[in-house]
């Protein structure tokens, strides 16, 4: 794949579905991550890189020399594809000025932009006097984050380094993930069967249930997670909907302590601070599994709380209720020093070529920035971007991704300078 051209290697790259699952053998996670991480590898040892496998659970590609490393974190697992496209979801689709496909914004395309960034500085015959190498993760989405876990374990860490699983300009925050579920009893929790959602960071925007012998359905607008205010929850719909015409022990949970609402006001948990604004909320999966209805919620909470005590009232809140309370996951917040040379360098080239004075900023979205010390999100979406990001009809403007790929490589030449 030496000559293959950035469209070519998209189109090929987006057509492999590449949803993490529990695997087996060198496939650890489904054969569609194991395809996605041998097609950018081969890609990349066509390109002249160096590659490394990594006991199956992820990647690596290198360029340039020297004792330091810049880091580029990038994951090409994505979301379930869900319903309602208009367009192949595992494919590449132009429409004018649009490219369509599931991880075209998240995460695949900004990898391969940074890839080709890559590319042209080694063509270049600049000198390359740091490493750079590119970290190809695959479980991103799934948020155990195995893959990182083992590259922590059993890698070279970066000196530092960007992940372009973001917005632009830099982000020198993210507000904590708390991922939890809360189970109750099929038996006596009102509903025959119910089913809505896809996964914890999704808004849902479908929902069905069977509530004595009654057909519920509701549709909502899928958005990403990290901002729920934008989208609209299916499952909260249908929830509503059964408290009023059929009400049940797990309809008047769902109603009284999450309501229609996504801040955590019902559930005693508004929180907010001046540094990374209020606490989210997404009921995100709804599922009977085995004996018990499940209830997957996510959380994005402020940077100066800690998600411990936030699952702590939780519990208090929902014990009358009789469900158990099960944590998934706690990933703390991260916060820099957004005046440091780092990240001001990333700020200047950001400017540089868009002339936009965007303030850096702290988001609720999570990105493997956490997974390792010195990173931080940059790009590929501009802050006026549409929202598509987990979404049906997933895309970017050809523009944007040009003006993605000139500020990845302008940056890694700034990089090389720090």
């Amino acid at each position: 794949m030496k000559n293959i051209d950035f469209m070519e290697a998209l189109d090929g790259l987006l057509k492999i579905k590449s949803v993490a699952v529990d695997g087996d053998g060198d496939a650890p996670f489904g054969e569609g991550c194991k395809e996605a991480l041998d097609y950018m590898l081969s890609l990349c040892a066509g390109f002249g890189f160096r590659t490394k496998k990594c006991g199956n659970m992820l990647g690596w590609a290198e360029i340039g020399e020297g004792d330091e490393m810049i880091g580029i974190l990038a994951h090409l697992d994505v979301v379930p594809e869900g319903s309602g496209w208009e367009y192949p979801a595992f494919g590449c689709t132009v429409v004018g000025d649009r490219v369509y496909g599931r991880g075209v914004n998240d995460d695949k395309g900004p990898a391969l932009m940074c890839v080709y960034a890559m590319k042209e500085l080694l063509d270049s015959g600049c000198k390359l006097n740091r490493r750079i190498r590119i970290i190809f993760g695959l479980t991103e989405e799934r948020g155990e984050w195995t893959d990182m876990k083992y590259y922590v374990e059993t890698e070279e860490l970066p000196t530092f380094g960007i992940t372009p699983d973001a917005t632009f300009p830099a982000v020198y925050g993210e507000k904590g993930i708390l991922v939890f579920r809360m189970r109750m009893p099929l038996a006596g929790s009102g509903v025959d069967s119910i089913s809505g959602g896809s996964a914890h960071n999704v808004v849902p925007d479908a929902c069905e249930a069977v509530v004595g012998g009654q057909k519920f359905s509701a549709v909502g607008k899928s958005v990403h997670g990290s901002c729920p205010e934008k989208g609209e929850n299916a499952i909260l719909k249908l929830m509503a909907e059964v408290n009023e015409a059929a009400p049940c022990k797990l309809s008047k949970l769902v109603t009284e302590k999450f309501g229609l609402t996504c801040d955590g006001s019902l559930i005693g948990c508004a929180l907010s601070d001046s540094e990374s604004g209020a606490l989210t909320l997404n009921v995100g999966v709804i599922e009977v599994i085995g004996d018990e209805v499940v209830v997957t919620v996510d959380i994005r909470y402020p940077v100066t709380y800690k998600g411990s005590d936030i699952l702590d009232i939780i519990r208090r809140e929902t014990t009358p209720y009789g469900v158990e309370i099960e944590l998934d996951e706690d990933k703390a917040p991260i916060y820099k020093d957004k005046d440091s040379a780092f990240i001001r360098a990333l700020m200047d080239v950001y400017r540089e070529e868009t002339g936009d004075d965007t303030e850096a900023f702290v988001m609720g979205g999570g990105t493997y920035a956490r997974a390792m010390p010195n990173i931080v999100a940059f790009g590929p979406a501009l802050p006026n971007s549409a929202d598509v990001a987990h979404q049906k009809n997933e895309y970017m403007l050809v523009s944007e991704i040009e003006l993605a790929r000139r500020i990845y490589k302008k940056t890694l030449e700034r990089m090389l300078t720090l």
